[in-house]
């Protein structure tokens, strides 16, 4: 489908799109009804650089940025794909490659770049904080040249299918810090050697095929050097990843947007009742136009807030904007399409329900529309903190 956006990403777009028709929509269908994890399609991605997209050349990866990654996964999702099996080696990149020492990136980039590395995994929400972060009460003491590790996290995806993740904890007690963001550290966690010395994880059950987790902390020692960047200011050099992740989740969604707008354009274009195109009806034209519109605003936002990321500016507002954007656009496009199928929106041959409970989980994370709301009232238009 024509898009009133024209950018100079075509290349990586066709290419994407190439690879993406490798895996039609039967993979994704039997993936799902499985509730199986897309390695093929994952490892097809990686050995094509598309998930080195944000890896230093010099590290082996294409020396990318925040936008030229937003436009891989859009075009994963717009292809009928899921980025939400492989975009967190996307956000979680950025964390290593701007706040990790020249050592820790020689150790791990080339290999996340060959993919005999998975960085797929952030460890930073807690049942009982949920998104108020600087209340975590998962903590890292030093101890004898280690770190030691207790707590638990939650809602933790792809720990099954990575072998890397980035742990948020508490190094310092809130008691003692002046600010209550400071005082935590992040830290490069080896997924299978922790699962041998005081990590479990179990898996949590939900409705959509995104393997998720919780995980318990108990006296898991880090070796020191697994410390990224300073001690302390883990919550800063987290927000790094944290931005870069509603973008790319706004870039999925727009994707996701395009999709149940091209798929229902067609089907009431063809589907005929009282002898005439559905599609010739007011009815069914204007909840899909305004679905359209308001993906095609979405998209401008989007790429406002990777240019000011890829510049190193600050990009708060407009990541949060741009996510809240994006997941409502393409939740009413999700709604216009299973609508306007009828029936057949409720059967898996269509895709659109899969598609459709896919898109839905970004209205809840990695943020909920409300705190991006309270974001936007707080610290764009100066409102009195809400909470």
């Amino acid at each position: 489908m024509p898009t009133s956006q024209s950018d100079q990403y075509q290349d990586i777009r066709d290419a994407v799109r190439s690879l993406c028709a490798e895996f039609p929509d039967e993979y994704h269908r039997r993936v799902d009804e499985e509730r199986a994890y897309p390695e093929a399609f994952v490892d097809a991605l990686t050995k094509a650089g598309w998930l080195a997209a944000l890896i230093p050349e010099e590290y082996g990866g294409s020396g990318l940025g925040l936008t030229e990654a937003s436009v891989i996964m859009e075009e994963i999702n717009r292809s009928g794909g899921n980025s939400g099996a492989c975009h967190g080696q996307m956000y979680n990149m950025n964390t290593l490659v701007r706040h990790g020492s020249e050592e820790q990136r020689q150790r791990y980039l080339p290999k996340i770049a060959t993919g005999e590395l998975r960085l797929q995994s952030m460890a930073v929400t807690e049942p009982t904080t949920g998104t108020d972060t600087t209340q975590l009460k998962t903590t890292a003491v030093r101890k004898d040249g280690r770190w030691v590790v207790n707590g638990q996290k939650v809602w933790i995806s792809r720990v099954q299918h990575s072998d890397l993740m980035i742990l948020l904890a508490r190094t310092t007690p809130l008691a003692d810090v002046k600010k209550k963001s400071d005082g935590m550290s992040i830290f490069v966690v080896d997924i299978r050697e922790a699962m041998k010395k005081g990590m479990e994880v179990r898996p949590i059950a939900n409705m959509v095929n995104h393997e998720t987790n919780e995980i318990f902390f108990d006296e898991l020692e880090l070796p020191e050097e697994n410390l990224i960047g300073e001690e302390g200011k883990g919550f800063r050099y987290i927000l790094t990843g944290l931005n870069a992740e509603r973008t790319l989740i706004a870039a999925e969604c727009i994707g996701d947007g395009y999709w149940f707008t091209d798929r229902v354009t067609g089907y009431v274009s063809e589907r005929r009742v009282f002898g005439r195109a559905i599609g010739q009806n007011q009815g069914v034209q204007f909840p899909i136009a305004e679905a359209f519109i308001e993906v095609e605003a979405a998209n401008l936002m989007r790429f406002e807030a990777c240019r000011l990321y890829d510049s190193n500016q600050d990009c708060g507002a407009q990541a949060n904007m741009a996510k809240y954007l994006a997941a409502k656009a393409s939740w009413e496009a999700a709604n216009a399409c299973l609508q306007f199928h009828g029936g057949f929106g409720f059967a898996c041959e269509y895709d659109v329900e899969r598609k459709f409970r896919e898109t839905r989980l970004y209205q809840v994370a990695p943020i909920s529309t409300n705190l991006i709301l309270s974001y936007v009232a707080e610290h764009v238009l100066g409102l009195p903190r809400s909470f």
